[in-house]
């Protein structure tokens, strides 16, 4: 089975994409709240995928990415963010420092997102 690193604070969303994507048996996901939890999490267990917020406690979303691309251990690992930041210049610098897609929370349907999470992991 594939394993999900879900990094969000809001704890409804969290809760619900992990729900249905353990539910439809897409992966098994563990979610973390803050930048920093997720550098550890990388650091102990091998992620398929990260969906990664932005705007999170102790260390942003762009923070994590940057520690990511600096580590070569941690290179690689496929990043879609999930944020609520939907300027033209921040959906740039999250594609620049490498996420492979861009959902804006307020425009994407938790149908739509799961859909192209399990596209990620037949890859």
């Amino acid at each position: 089975m594939k394993n999900i690193l879900l990094v969000e604070d809001e704890d409804f969303l969290a809760n619900l994409l992990k729900a249905r994507l353990d539910k439809d048996g897409v992966a098994s996901t563990k979610i973390v709240k803050d930048g920093q939890e997720a550098l550890k999490s990388l650091k102990e267990t091998k992620f398929d995928l990260i969906l990664l917020d932005l705007i999170l406690p102790k260390m942003s979303g762009f923070e994590v990415l940057e520690a990511i691309q600096a580590d070569p251990q941690l290179q690689g690992v496929p990043v879609v963010i999930i944020s609520n930041l939907g300027q033209e210049k921040d959906v740039s610098r999250g594609q620049a420092l490498g996420a492979l897609e861009y959902f804006i929370k307020a425009k994407v349907s938790i149908e739509d997102l799961i859909g192209h999470v399990k596209k990620y992991l037949e890859k």
